[in-house]
């Protein structure tokens, strides 16, 4: 049974960081391309960052670049979601996912999902 286990969400003042980790088991982590999505109330689910499984490169939605950073530890099953310099636009569930397809930002793209974490960003 695959599982992906986020963790690190909270309350944080504008300005702040939160780090965001992606636990991952039952499947072979270092196999998938794993990417963040988030998803603000009333709003639809939004690409975030994603990586890819072989060169660790990575591809940031233009709203976020600069700030946040994604990056994975293969031999710890995790992937993460560095979040810097936050902003209360960015408050929202945030969720780790993992696909078989490169370069992939739609939602309907990944094929396991996470249950979430909040971020709240206050003004």
């Amino acid at each position: 049974q695959v599982r992906l286990v986020e963790s690190g969400g909270g309350l944080v003042q504008a300005g702040g960081s939160l780090r965001l980790s992606c636990a991952a088991s039952g499947l072979s982590f270092s196999t998938y391309h794993m990417g963040w999505f988030r998803q603000a109330p009333g709003k639809e689910r939004e690409f975030v960052a994603a990586i890819r499984k072989s060169d660790g490169s990575t591809n940031v939605v233009d709203s976020v670049k600069g700030r946040f950073t994604i990056f994975r530890g293969n031999a710890k099953n995790t992937a993460y979601l560095q979040m810097n310099s936050l902003k209360p636009e960015d408050t929202a569930v945030y969720y780790c996912a993992a696909t078989w397809r490169a370069r992939a930002t739609s939602s309907s793209d990944y094929d396991y999902w996470g249950q979430g974490t909040q971020v709240t960003v206050s003004s």
